[in-house]
């Protein structure tokens, strides 16, 4: 009779040493299979990671040292800015000094022509020279003299230390100059002292009348 068991026991396939060498044959093989595409995938992307750090390193060096030297050419035009205004501070006042030296020597030759004089008309007319010429150069400067006597009060241009009732004058007319004013082109370097006419009291008005 067909013994099933005695067949599987007699069946070489299922001999174990057969099953060791098979196994061992498989996994020669896998070993030796070549990489799939799939397996390769991993080295590619770690390359473009490389290679975008160093790019991305070469960026920021780049900028890095844009940046340094923006800093120092900053560093030295804020030198150069402050230089330039003490320079400005210190030295500002060169033109004008230079034009006013020129008045300085007419005075001295006036105080010398004046020296023996003793007609005091001459004195005048040396002074009158030297103020002439003094007054000229400041204008060319820009310094020139507020004319107030006779204008309407003018607060901007004008300071009222002194006010007159009178009827000779309109009211918040300036009467007379007490200390003159100057303007540096249209800027008010000291107002004008003035005496300003205002309103007289009726009762003066009468007695005025009755005179």
């Amino acid at each position: 009779m067909f013994n099933k068991h005695n067949e599987d026991k007699n069946n070489p396939f299922e001999d174990e040493n057969f099953k060791a060498e098979n196994s061992e044959k498989e996994d020669n093989k896998k070993q030796e299979e070549p990489e799939t595409p799939e397996n390769k995938e991993e080295a590619p992307v770690k390359n473009d990671e490389n290679k975008n750090t160093e790019t991305l390193q070469a960026e920021l060096d780049s900028l890095n040292n844009k940046y340094l030297r923006l800093a120092a050419d900053f560093d030295n035009f804020r030198k150069r800015q402050m230089q330039e205004r003490e320079s400005l501070l210190k030295y500002g006042a060169e033109d004008t000094l230079k034009k006013i030296i020129t008045v300085l020597d007419t005075f001295e030759r006036a105080k010398k022509s004046v020296e023996n004089m003793s007609e005091c008309e001459k004195v005048k007319e040396s002074y009158d020279v030297c103020v002439k010429q003094l007054y000229d150069t400041l204008d060319k400067i820009g310094l020139k003299k507020i004319d107030a006597k006779g204008e309407e009060f003018d607060p901007n241009l004008h300071e009222a230390v002194m006010q007159t009732p009178t009827n000779d004058y309109p009211a918040n007319t300036v009467i007379d100059e007490l200390q003159t004013g100057y303007k540096l082109f249209d800027k008010v370097l000291r107002p004008v002292f003035v005496n300003v006419a205002t309103e007289a009291p009726e009762n003066d008005n009468e007695q005025k009348e009755e005179q």
